[in-house]
């Protein structure tokens, strides 16, 4: 009887178009990483775009909700570098911050006067912009995951 030892098999070459998307993810959800930390900190250059209303909300916000607020944005962060690192966690990753992103939403626009604050219709299109990258994502991990792009 002789012990065979299984090569690990070759992992698929990585298409351009896959750094593409890797590189834009990044930038996109850093961009709601630098949201999220200027706001934290109070930056005062930043959050001079604000109205007294949005600054008040926006700076009035639930503990609770904070957390969930850095979950999904550092969530995406995370998943956008592990797509260019090519490791399987994007995936999940993008899945954390969907759901994450799926509750602030829903906290925002069902329990409070965020529609209003974020100029109607405008502020709901781009969330709407927002959780179709996250699902877009979160998709091209998936399909690097089952093609083995992604281990």
């Amino acid at each position: 009887m002789t012990d065979e030892i299984e090569a690990p098999s070759e992992r698929p070459k990585t298409p351009v178009w896959f750094w593409i998307v890797g590189v834009v993810a990044l930038i996109w959800n850093s961009f709601g990483a630098m949201d999220y930390t200027l706001t934290q900190m109070g930056n005062e250059a930043y959050l001079a775009a604000f109205t007294e209303e949005q600054l008040a909300f926006y700076l009035g916000f639930p503990l609770w909700y904070e957390a969930v607020w850095a979950i999904a944005v550092w969530s995406a962060v995370l998943g956008s570098v592990a797509l260019l690192i090519r490791t399987k966690y994007a995936a999940p990753l993008f899945l954390v911050s969907i759901a994450s992103y799926i509750i602030s939403a829903a906290y925002l626009y069902g329990l409070t006067s965020a529609y209003e604050l974020m100029n109607g219709i405008g502020g709901v299109i781009f969330s709407v912009v927002i959780f179709l990258s996250l699902v877009a994502f979160w998709w091209v991990a998936d399909r690097g995951v089952k093609t083995g792009i992604l281990r």
